[in-house]
């Protein structure tokens, strides 16, 4: 993985502010990785170069649902460093609600984070990793995309459709050697999850890990952990599939 032009692999992290970015970033510099970080604040950049890696962060690209910044994060990669061995993108706002008293907008809205982002994303990385006859794309999505999820049919299905159109371009792209994958996750202890499940209350929040077979939420160094065997060039020799991190839920 390997170059003249970087002697060090290279990882595109999409978003280091939000979810398990900053968790990733950490875990690929620890690795070896010199990274391109879509939105990380200095305090992270200073972390990730105090553990040796060159970095190169790439503001206000938020938003993957617009293909321009999933443009800017290759452009960049390419510029500093010459190639891209690694990228990973999560989106998606979580929506919750029932069917039958959904609207069309709503749909609408909850497939442009959970389908056109990581859309936008593949498409602006793998034709170039092709070429270099490796890499790997870690796509995370959701553990409701495995299952019926009551209170957020949208989500979940939208959730499914990203998780099998990255099983498409995983089968396209295998013989070229590039890796496609998705990790889905469900009851992380996330700001955004515990918000949108009410599990701010601690009440609630016992509520919800019942459903849970492990009983608890997942932590974003744990999660970070798992994605890791998808993104540090460990293991070349699987692609297409979709596993989900829930704790025994999915």
């Amino acid at each position: 993985m390997n170059t003249e032009s970087s002697p060090r692999p290279v990882a595109v992290v999409a978003d280091g502010h939000f979810y398990v970015g900053p968790e990733l970033c950490r875990h690929l510099a620890t690795r070896g990785f010199n990274l391109v970080v879509g939105n990380a604040s200095d305090e992270l950049a200073a972390e990730l170069r105090a553990l040796g890696a060159d970095v190169e962060v790439v503001h206000n690209v938020h938003d993957l649902a617009d293909p321009k910044n999933s443009d800017l994060l290759v452009e960049r990669a390419l510029t500093t460093f010459g190639r891209i061995d690694s990228a990973v993108m999560f989106s998606g706002q979580i929506v919750t609600g029932r069917f039958v008293n959904s609207s069309l907008e709503d749909l609408r809205s909850v497939l442009v984070g959970c389908v056109e982002a990581p859309y936008n994303f593949m498409k602006a990385v793998v034709p170039k990793m092709t070429p270099q006859g490796e890499g790997q794309v870690l796509v995370i999505t959701s553990a409701s995309a495995a299952r019926p999820t009551p209170g957020a049919p949208l989500y979940s299905a939208a959730r499914a459709g990203a998780s099998m159109l990255v099983k498409n371009v995983a089968d396209e792209v295998a013989r070229t050697g590039v890796q496609v994958n998705a990790v889905g996750t469900n009851f992380m202890d996330f700001p955004a999850f515990l918000k949108a499940s009410g599990a701010t209350d601690p009440e609630v929040r016992a509520k919800i890990e019942s459903q849970v077979p492990m009983r608890r939420l997942g932590t974003m160094t744990e999660f970070a952990a798992f994605c890791m065997v998808f993104l540090d060039g460990s293991s070349r020799f699987t692609t297409g599939q979709f596993v989900a991190y829930a704790g025994g839920w999915a």
